[in-house]
Parts: structure tokens; C-alpha cells; sequence
């Protein structure tokens, strides 16, 4: 049973952005400041990856901790007086449905990466906190791929 009316929680729910979040906003800055340009959330790319690098086949997605499941059933749920988000949603409320939402959402995420990698991409994810509190590590693992891909391409064309 919700403790909310249900006025209440659709104005929560509405105000959960899905797209354009800030540590999309914070990772998007800094790929542009070091020349790397992008598509955002292109329809036309499996899943409607947040950033979208065409030109290397790279798909980013920047996944929120919650939505996505991360230590769904790990040890290392931190700032939680639980062991993991399971567990947490187990005492919750409504958590039948809560765990069957996360559950759908990891499995989707696995099929998009599945499908993605299939045709070719290179799937890069990162969680939302990571690109917040170490966005130079993950501006790297960009520019890495990027490079790798270059190399792989070049070498292809030299052939």
C-alpha cells in the first residue's frame, strides 16, 4: 500500500527525470571541452543510448543506482541499513512491484547490450555516482574506447 495519494505520487514520479539528468549534463560537458562530439538519446540506436559517439560505434549509457539495480544482490549497498537493494525493497512498500520493476529493467539493459554488442557497438555504462564523483575516470574510459576503436579502424582501412 502506497503512503502517498495518488496526486503525491504522481508529482514524485514526474519529477524523476529520465533523460538530461546532471550527471549526464556533467559527463556530456566534459566529452565536449575535449573535442568529442555526440548524439543524445538517439531513437535510432537500440535501447536510446544517452550518448551516442556514431563515428566509433560507441553507446553510453549514465544509469541511475535505484533504476537499474546496482547491488541488487551485493554486499555493497552503501549509506543503507541494508545488505542490498533487494533487501531494502523486500521491507519497503508496494515491493512486489518494485522488485519486479528493477528486475525487468536489468533484464532489459542486458538485452539492449546483448543486441547492441551484436550489431557491432561498443556499450560503455556507467553509474550516475561514479561520473559524479570520479568524472575524469570516466571521461577516460571514453577516450580509451575512442582510441582503441581508431586504432581497430585504421588498421581495418590499412588492409
Amino acid at each position: 500500500m502506497d503512503v502517498l495519494t495518488k496526486e503525491q505520487r504522481h508529482r514524485n514520479m514526474t519529477n524523476i527525470r529520465s533523460k538530461d539528468t546532471k550527471p549526464e549534463l556533467k559527463l556530456r560537458k566534459l566529452l565536449w571541452h575535449e573535442g568529442v562530439r555526440y548524439r543524445k538519446n538517439l531513437k535510432t540506436v537500440p535501447g536510446k543510448p544517452d550518448l551516442v559517439i556514431s563515428r566509433y560505434m560507441i553507446a553510453i549509457f549514465v544509469d541511475g543506482e535505484f533504476w537499474h539495480g546496482k547491488a541488487f544482490n551485493e554486499g555493497e549497498y552503501e549509506g543503507h541499513k541494508y545488505r542490498c537493494l533487494k533487501e531494502q525493497l523486500e521491507h519497503g512498500n508496494n515491493s512486489e512491484f518494485w522488485m519486479d520493476k528493477i528486475q525487468k529493467n536489468m533484464e532489459r539493459d542486458r538485452q539492449v547490450e546483448a543486441k547492441l554488442t551484436k550489431l557491432g557497438w561498443t556499450v560503455l555504462r556507467f553509474w550516475s555516482k561514479d561520473v559524479l564523483k570520479h568524472p575524469d575516470e570516466c571521461l577516460k574510459v571514453v577516450k580509451d574506447t575512442i582510441s582503441e576503436k581508431s586504432v581497430a579502424q585504421k588498421s581495418t582501412r590499412d588492409s
